[in-house]
């Protein structure tokens, strides 16, 4: 009897090893498995939409990249060296583009978005930021201490933290920004990254949304009400107070205005580059997610429950842009003028403005 309780017990334990190395042996790092090419991938969760000239480049799930040449009625899959879920993307011209996502990723294409290398990720972003604050003298040393132990935590945690956005002016300067107030920026294409967390007064840790360049400035939004603006030649993000401490998902805008959009369809804007602001009627109660201008200069807020709203008086105030609704949005971009691409859960689609 004890001699089968004993054979037993081995035998489960065997199987469990057993089963512990199959599922080793499949487990691959996302950071280092390339996005699987599927027939399948513009019709997933597509999160971020950009325009590399006439090409529309969307970037989503499983490290998923698809880009279209004729305004999003069919789509070519990219070759991406990894399967990380990618959130946003930015291309200041038609060859040069980053994408961001979980794990800390930042992916970039000189092709126009037909393939992409990988320059940054989790792994590394946690010692970038302890040996920056290891080493730099900002004259106030419980902030220092602070922002040390922040990046302490950060790097603990591994690639754990997402970035959420990414902008960039041209093909050398641009910033990503993420979770728990993470911010970085590059001078040099990518090739190195500085952290940017000791120039926004951001105690909470707040998450940051979405970082745009509007006019000469670039803005940040983010958790509860949260709004940075830094001043083209300034070294320090300036806090912008708003009437409103909801989330912000997105800041859209020109040198006329700029609107800030988040939960609840709440919009705010502003005609004093960020001094004064007000609150913009919207008619919709759901998040307001995704932004864009359009070729006429009209901003153009879209809904994740489908409204496409559009702002003809520099979003001094907005009309529904069509009767029905559209798909839910993550991200919307203007195809060619006139016509729309909603990225969202489902893929993409194509609206026609009025």
């Amino acid at each position: 009897m004890l001699a089968r309780h004993i054979a037993a017990a081995i035998a489960t334990v065997a199987a469990a090893a057993a089963l512990a190395a199959t599922a080793d042996a499949r487990w691959h790092d996302v950071l280092d498995t390339p996005a699987a090419q599927s027939a399948l991938a513009a019709r997933g969760l597509l999160n971020g939409l950009g325009r590399a000239g006439q090409r529309i480049v969307a970037v989503g799930q499983r490290g998923h990249v698809v880009y279209s040449d004729d305004a999003g009625r069919h789509w070519q899959q990219a070759d991406v060296p990894v399967s990380s879920d990618l959130v946003a993307v930015s291309f200041p011209d038609a060859t040069h583009g980053w994408a961001v996502g979980h794990d800390g990723v930042v992916l970039h294409s000189a092709d126009s978005g037909r393939t992409w290398t990988r320059q940054l990720e989790g792994r590394e972003i946690g010692a970038l930021l302890v040996d920056f604050y290891s080493r730099v003298s900002l004259g106030d040393a419980k902030r220092t201490a602070v922002l040390l132990d922040d990046a302490k935590r950060l790097s603990a945690q591994g690639r754990e933290n997402p970035l959420l956005d990414v902008w960039f002016r041209d093909a050398s300067n641009g910033y990503v920004v993420g979770a728990f107030g993470l911010a970085l920026r590059t001078r040099d294409g990518g090739k190195t990254w500085q952290p940017l967390m000791h120039l926004i007064d951001n105690p909470k840790a707040l998450h940051l949304y979405a970082v745009r360049g509007i006019a000469d400035a670039l803005y940040i939004v983010g958790e509860q009400g949260t709004a940075f603006k830094l001043e083209r030649d300034a070294e320090h993000f300036a806090t912008l107070e708003l009437p409103y401490k909801g989330t912000l998902f997105g800041v859209v805008g020109d040198e006329r205005a700029i609107v800030v959009h988040g939960l609840r369809g709440t919009a705010l804007r502003s005609i004093d580059a960020g001094r004064n602001w007000q609150q913009v009627p919207t008619g919709v109660q759901v998040g307001l997610t995704a932004s864009a201008l359009d070729a006429r200069g009209r901003i153009v807020l879209a809904s994740q429950a489908g409204h496409v709203l559009i702002g003809s008086d520099g979003g001094a105030s907005f009309a529904p842009a069509t009767k029905e609704r559209s798909a839910p949005a993550a991200a919307v971009a203007e195809a060619t003028p006139g016509v729309l691409v909603i990225a969202g859960p489902r893929g993409s689609q194509t609206v026609a403005l009025p």
